[in-house]
C-alpha cells in the first residue's frame, strides 16, 4: 500500500463487530457505503473482535471462525486490502490501553445517557450484559477512531449520537491535558434499511436475514418465502407495493425493473409468486459471485490471517505513535 499517498487523503475510520455472517442488510446499511469511500479516503477498517465481547463474552468458541468469516465477507464484497487498511482490534491493543485512559475522564452519566445503552439491555435482555465493558463500550468506540486521528465517521443519522459522545470525549481530553484529537466529524452517508424474509427489520437478532454464506439455493428459498402484501389474497387483487418487502428488494437489487413490477402490482397483473422469483433471479445475479469469492478465500483461513496481519502492522505502527501522544499529554509514566 502507497502510505505516503493515502496520508494526504482525510481519514476515515469504521468497524464492525465479528458476531455472525455479513447479510444483505448489513450490505446496503454500510458495506457498499465503505467501497465506495476506500479511492478517495485514507479509509482504516477494523473487525471489532473487542466489542463482540460486549455482549458475547459468555461463549466465544466460535469468535475465530466468525473473524474468518467476516474478513471473507468484506473483500468478497469488494473492500479492497491493497487500498484500505483491513485490521483485526484485537491485534492492536492500543485500542484497549487508550480506551481505558478515556474511560478515567469519561463521567458515568454520559455513558448512562448513551441512547443505545437501555435499548440494547431491554433488546439483549437474555443475556447478561449489565458489565463494565458493555456500560464502558463508548469509551472503545472513541479509542477506536481517536487512535488514528480521524477526520471522518461514516454513519447514519440514528447513529449521530454515539458519534457526539466520542467528540465530548475527545473534547474533554483536550481540555484537561492540551489539545491531542481532533474531533472527528460525520460523514453522513446513505444508509438503506432493508427487510428481512419477515417482514420486519433485517437482523441477525431475528433470524431473517440473506447473508453471503448462504448458498444460492437456500437464498432462493428464503426470497420465495419472504412477507408480501397482507392484502392481496388473489393474483389479480391490486397490491400496494410500498408495503412489500420483496418490492423493497426490487428497488435495491432489481432497480431497472422496479417501476414495471410496481405497475404490474398496483394493477394486479403479476402475483406474489412470480414477482417473487423475478426478485430472486435478480438477488441471485449481485448475491451469486460474492457467495462463490468468500467461499473460495476461506478455503484458503491462512491466506485471510496473513491479510489481517498484514493490515494489524500498520494500524499498529500509527497506533503505537498515537499512544505515546496521549500518554506525554497526561504525563503518565517516564
Amino acid at each position: 500500500m502507497d502510505q505516503q499517498k493515502t496520508n494526504k487523503k482525510p481519514v476515515v475510520v469504521s468497524g464492525a463487530r465479528p458476531t455472525g455472517d455479513i447479510h444483505l442488510g448489513n450490505y446496503a446499511g454500510a458495506v457498499a457505503n465503505w467501497i465506495a469511500l476506500q479511492d478517495d479516503y485514507d479509509c482504516h477498517y477494523f473487525i471489532a473482535d473487542y466489542h463482540a465481547l460486549t455482549t458475547h463474552y459468555q461463549d466465544t468458541s466460535e469468535l475465530r471462525d466468525l473473524t474468518l468469516r467476516v474478513a471473507a465477507d468484506y473483500i468478497a464484497c469488494g473492500i479492497d486490502p491493497d487500498k484500505v487498511i483491513l485490521f483485526l482490534q484485537s491485534s492492536v491493543p492500543e485500542h484497549a490501553e487508550l480506551s481505558l485512559l478515556l474511560s478515567m475522564l469519561t463521567p458515568v452519566s454520559w455513558l448512562e445517557r448513551n441512547p443505545s445503552y437501555k435499548d440494547l439491555v431491554n433488546e439483549l435482555s437474555k443475556l447478561e450484559i449489565r458489565t463494565l465493558g458493555f456500560l464502558g463500550y463508548p469509551c472503545l468506540m472513541a479509542a477506536d477512531v481517536l487512535m488514528y486521528r480521524a477526520n471522518f465517521v461514516p454513519v447514519g443519522e440514528d447513529q449521530l449520537p454515539h458519534l457526539e459522545l466520542a467528540r465530548e470525549i475527545a473534547r474533554r481530553f483536550n481540555h484537561l491535558y492540551g489539545t491531542t484529537f481532533p474531533e472527528p466529524a460525520a460523514l453522513l452517508t446513505k444508509s438503506k434499511v432493508l427487510p428481512g424474509t419477515d417482514g420486519r427489520k433485517m437482523s441477525k437478532s431475528y433470524d431473517n436475514t440473506i447473508s453471503f454464506a448462504d448458498a444460492p439455493e437456500e437464498v432462493q428459498k428464503k426470497v420465495m418465502c419472504m412477507v408480501t402484501d397482507p392484502a392481496r389474497i388473489h393474483k389479480t387483487d391490486p397490491g400496494h407495493p410500498e408495503i412489500c418487502s420483496v418490492f423493497s428488494m426490487h428497488k435495491e437489487f432489481n432497480v431497472e425493473d422496479s417501476e414495471e413490477i410496481a405497475r404490474l402490482c398496483r394493477a394486479g397483473e403479476i402475483g406474489c409468486v412470480a414477482c417473487k422469483r423475478r426478485c430472486g433471479a435478480a438477488i441471485a445475479k449481485f448475491h451469486t459471485p460474492i457467495h462463490e469469492k468468500r467461499t473460495a478465500l476461506l478455503a484458503q483461513p491462512s491466506q485471510l490471517i496473513e491479510r489481517l496481519q498484514e493490515g494489524s502492522k500498520v494500524a499498529q505502527k500509527k497506533a503505537k505513535n498515537m499512544i505515546a501522544v496521549a500518554r506525554e499529554a497526561i504525563k503518565i509514566g517516564f
